[in-house]
């Protein structure tokens, strides 16, 4: 189950509940801004309260964080409004602590929020991923043509983590003062924001506030947009971000993917034969799913035939390999003298 969409939302209309999971409880406070409700995957605005201290440890899921308000301590360096980090999987934090209390998006993006005191990173953890700046005061503004096509001028950009592989992206981005977009967009990604100053218009759904947030799977539309006196914002992607853009608000978010599917299959026949066919690698109909022996090769290499049969759930063990997956019968001996063919 993938993140459902939330738009518009603004966290200034919620109040904040106590984390309540092992090692993370004290002093953090949190407001859920969109879950997965099968992976415990997460966004939040949490405060830190005044002493709040964590042990040096790591998460079992990559994290983002950039503050909002106030200071963090980590380790020997101070972190402020605007700091940043990408915090891969198994990689261990210093202590942080925070005297006076800080505000900061937290974002776990593979699991649920989870924090093992360890001094050692994970063996498995991907260290190197590791970083944080300061996307305030360090990182130069950039034209928002990192998409394309490119987004109006006066919308601008500074990339903050970049996935080589799935081309997920976080970045911030801003509204110059009177930034008006006259079309709308969709995308083949899901998007995130969260406005960390400023509001904006979008036609959709209005005003989106400081504190507002959105999590919009792909193919929804959204746009025109406009800002009277500019705004600061996260954004974040789950893979590579291209601008489809059109002028019609009513196209509903499968119209919108049968349009980028028609397009790619203009620009690459072979990778929308693999993408969007409906029948490559279901060899059964979803009639007979029930009867399809699933096979797995145990330890000793024997395989094992799974199938359902009056409710119940038995196992085969065989001593050979089928060669042929679809030939009409397969011959089981169950060991109580009597023989059963199955069919497919």
């Amino acid at each position: 189950m993938a993140r459902p969409h939330i738009e518009p939302f603004c966290d200034r209309d919620e109040a904040f509940k106590k984390l309540m999971l092992p090692n993370l409880a004290g002093g953090m406070r949190y407001k859920m801004l969109s879950l997965d409700g099968d992976s415990g995957a997460c966004s939040m605005t949490c405060q830190f309260d005044a002493g709040y201290r964590r042990t040096p440890g790591f998460s079992w899921s990559e994290w983002e964080m950039i503050i909002i308000e106030g200071e963090m301590k980590v380790g020997d360096k101070v972190w402020r409004k605007g700091q940043y980090c990408y915090v891969p999987a198994g990689y261990a934090m210093p202590e942080m602590t925070s005297e006076q209390g800080c505000l900061a998006l937290v974002m776990y993006n593979t699991g649920a929020p989870s924090h093992e005191e360890s001094t050692e990173h994970h063996p498995l953890g991907q260290v190197d991923l590791y970083h944080d700046v300061d996307s305030f005061m360090d990182l130069a503004w950039a034209p928002g043509n990192v998409t394309k096509p490119s987004v109006a001028a006066g919308c601008m950009i500074k990339l903050l983590n970049y996935n080589p592989i799935s081309h997920a992206m976080t970045f911030l981005y801003c509204m110059t003062p009177n930034f008006y977009q006259d079309n709308i967009s969709y995308h083949d990604c899901a998007e995130e924001g969260y406005h960390l100053w400023g509001t904006s218009w979008m036609m959709q759904f209005g005003d989106v506030p400081t504190g507002g947030y959105f999590w919009r799977p792909a193919y929804i539309n959204h746009g025109a947009f406009a800002s009277e006196y500019g705004c600061i914002a996260l954004g974040r992607t789950d893979s590579k971000l291209f601008n489809h853009f059109h002028y019609n608000p009513w196209s509903t978010p499968v119209a919108n993917a049968n349009r980028s599917e028609a397009r790619i299959y203009q620009r690459d026949p072979l990778l929308y034969k693999w993408a969007f066919s409906k029948d490559h690698n279901h060899p059964h109909g979803p009639e007979d799913f029930e009867q399809t022996m699933v096979r797995r090769g145990d330890e000793e290499g024997h395989d094992i035939a799974r199938y359902k049969s009056d409710g119940k759930t038995h196992d085969h063990w065989h001593g050979h390999h089928h060669h042929d997956e679809h030939s009409e019968h397969h011959h089981h001996h169950h060991g109580d003298g009597n023989d059963h063919h199955h069919h497919h």
